[in-house]
């Protein structure tokens, strides 16, 4: 019998994905379990990671001509009620607010009182509300488009949560858009789509399908919902983004109207897109291994960690005044238009360069007083294995960092696309769709096919057929799939293009 590899992470991803994906979030101490049910405690580096989707992705949105803005996180109960398809789809997970003020009771325990003359809904989502807004500031054609953002926090009552995936409360950004016409709307909505899907490959490595979502999928009350999908390691879909062509649902519901050239009153077209935490999520899932996470240099918080060998006293403030100016050279190096992150770690003990393996830093460098002598460093990439190191001198390693971040940053992609293509089929009969999708290891439920490229004949029965049999649904219509004629793999009735089912998230 082989002798088990001790892995930094246990369990492994093998053995039960699920905990494993929890026990990487806890060992690269992003976030915690907070005391209030379904929400969490985003840690320094957790945020930190975050603060960088933030910072990439507003630029990009700012880029487009998109500004930022804030709306209240308390919706009136009757502006929800207005869109009937929204309320809907939205009913079952709003938290209400229905009194103003605490006060003791007879046995000293606070108790709600003052009842709201109206209930407030917190934050599901934010279309009605802006719409409230946009009522007021549109009234001639000239006044439109607007292109607002806002970075918020969200409140869905969750029955079952996973950190950064599902829980009550994430953070997120919403883009609301208002224009003169269909055709501004429909391209707005493909241009945050293309931002999503270009931030996610190029900035997380992560490989996305833009897609179109299915009436079933779609959000409630748009006219169409766009997504990027990506496969993670267990082979599952995670819905990464979504962007919305809302018609002009929501502004008949706000009353969103304006004159147009011709002196005619008419309602505006609406489009809202947005992505959240669950980006982390993903991260994890597309590049996390066991022996924790690991992080594309352009979002991580640091690049490159220094860790000093400072075991011999004699040696130790030599080696600390080495390694204080490497981290100062290295901080000259322009990394993505920003000083190159680095973090030094001067502490002791053996599990140090553990902590920054689980924690993902793509490079860690150790110098010892040996490495002094020969001017030189001993690099570790966190996208190899973590015994596999090699020595450079100091000189080159500073010279050459930026360009091993991005071999890093593009072999993290080329991985995933990979494992990707590797666990996507096109299936054509109902049998082999179902055996894709039944797992093959009673002791692990989380094994299954992955991706089926299928034909479908368009009707809702199929994709609730699928759904309560297997717990697979349709991810998305591919934006880039061709026609092709086809026999639907469940019914076998005529189809002009193919699907994407999936488990997902």
């Amino acid at each position: 019998m082989a002798e088990k590899i001790k892995t930094a992470i246990t369990p492994t991803r093998a053995e039960n994905y699920p905990e494993w994906y929890q026990q990487v979030i806890k060992a690269a101490d992003l976030a915690e379990q907070s005391p209030v049910r379904g929400c969490m405690v985003i840690k320094p580096w957790g945020y930190a990671l975050w603060e960088n989707i933030q910072r990439v992705l507003d630029g990009m949105f700012k880029a487009t001509g998109h500004r930022n803005a804030y709306f209240p996180l308390f919706i009136p109960l009757s502006f929800m009620e207005k869109e009937a398809a929204h309320v809907e789809g939205f009913a079952k997970e709003c938290a209400v607010v229905t009194h103003h003020r605490l006060e003791a009771g007879p046995d000293g325990k606070l108790i709600p009182t003052g009842e709201l003359e109206e209930p407030l809904v917190v934050r599901p989502t934010s279309e009605t509300i802006i719409g409230a807004s946009y009522s007021k500031w549109v009234q001639s054609y000239r006044d439109l488009p607007i292109l607002i953002n806002q970075w918020a926090n969200i409140v869905r009552w969750e029955m079952r949560t996973r950190m950064f995936l599902r829980t009550t409360e994430f953070l997120w950004q919403e883009g609301h858009t208002a224009h003169a016409t269909e055709q501004e709307a429909r391209e707005e909505t493909a241009r945050m789509l293309r931002v999503y899907a270009d931030f996610a490959e190029q900035f997380m490595a992560m490989p996305v399908i833009c897609g179109e979502k299915t009436a079933n999928e779609r959000f409630p009350g748009a006219v169409t919902t766009y997504c990027i999908e990506a496969m993670m390691q267990d082979r599952k879909a995670l819905q990464s983004g979504t962007s919305h062509f809302l018609g002009q649902n929501f502004a008949k519901a706000s009353d969103i109207k304006f004159l147009d050239a011709a002196g005619q009153t008419v309602f505006a077209w609406t489009t809202s897109w947005g992505v959240s935490t669950r980006l982390i999520g993903g991260l994890i899932m597309t590049h996390g291994d066991d022996d924790g996470l690991i992080l594309p240099p352009r979002l991580a918080p640091a690049q490159v960690v220094i860790l000093p060998v400072l075991h011999k006293e004699e040696s130790r403030a030599e080696v600390l005044a080495y390694c204080h100016k490497l981290a100062a050279e290295l901080r000259e190096v322009q990394y993505d238009g920003r000083p190159l992150g680095v973090e030094l770690d001067v502490s002791e003990g053996r599990e140090r360069n553990w902590t920054w393996v689980k924690k993902g830093v793509p490079l860690r460098v150790e110098v010892g007083p040996r490495d002094l002598a020969a001017d030189s460093v001993f690099v570790a990439r966190r996208d190899r294995g973590a015994k596999d190191k090699f020595g450079q001198k100091r000189a080159e390693f500073v010279a050459g960092v930026v360009g091993l971040l991005g071999e890093i940053q593009a072999g993290l992609l080329e991985r995933a696309k990979s494992f990707r293509a590797a666990n996507t089929v096109r299936i054509d009969s109902k049998d082999e769709f179902y055996s894709f999708f039944t797992p093959k290891n009673a002791e692990n439920p989380e094994i299954h096919g992955g991706f089926a490229l299928c034909h479908w004949n368009g009707e809702g029965a199929v994709e609730e057929q699928v759904k309560n049999d297997l717990n697979v649904t349709i991810r998305c219509i591919p934006l880039d799939g061709p026609e092709e004629e086809g026999r639907c793999v469940i019914t076998g009735q005529p189809s002009r293009r193919r699907v994407i089912f999936g488990k997902s998230y």
